[in-house]
């Protein structure tokens, strides 16, 4: 009988360790922050300082998702995946969608019926003026405005 006591008491042990591990996790599995490019053009940097080098320019209106924080400076990563280093004052909460198959037919109202009014080739970000359905009226930092169906934006 005692050891059957032991048995139980290690088993409900374990049970208590998994879930104080699963506990200690939640917070590093929950979901990214969405961001967008709220300037013109944002540098993105291979650290979170200036010190560290300039890999490429975001535009405005591109939307990535915040991994970690470390001061003033964003950890992130974009629609392709790729990771960089982003100073906080560049970026804010709009919601945005970037462009994500090869040529977007944007329309003039939401549909498949609805005139292409212009064209967008894969990675033109654009900011979020309201939904229709699957359907996301958008608008172009140069101010181009239209419809587009969401199963083409991240």
């Amino acid at each position: 009988m005692h050891n059957r006591k032991k048995t139980i008491f290690m088993a409900g042990l374990a049970v208590a360790l998994v879930l104080f591990g699963i506990l200690l996790a939640a917070p590093s599995a929950t979901a990214a922050e969405r961001l967008s490019i709220s300037v013109n053009a944002a540098n993105v940097r291979s650290g979170p300082g200036t010190q560290h080098d300039m890999l490429w320019r975001m535009e405005k209106y591109t939307p990535l998702n915040a991994i970690s924080r470390q001061g003033d400076w964003i950890f992130f990563e974009d629609f392709e995946k790729t990771r960089g280093w982003m100073h906080a004052d560049l970026v804010d909460k709009t919601p945005t969608v970037i462009t994500t198959a090869e040529l977007c037919n944007i329309r003039s109202a939401a549909g498949t019926d609805k005139e292409i009014i212009f064209q967008a080739e894969s990675g033109v970000p654009f900011k979020v003026i309201g939904r229709q359905g699957p359907w996301i009226n958008i608008q172009h930092a140069d101010g181009d405005k239209g419809w587009l169906h969401d199963s083409l934006v991240w």
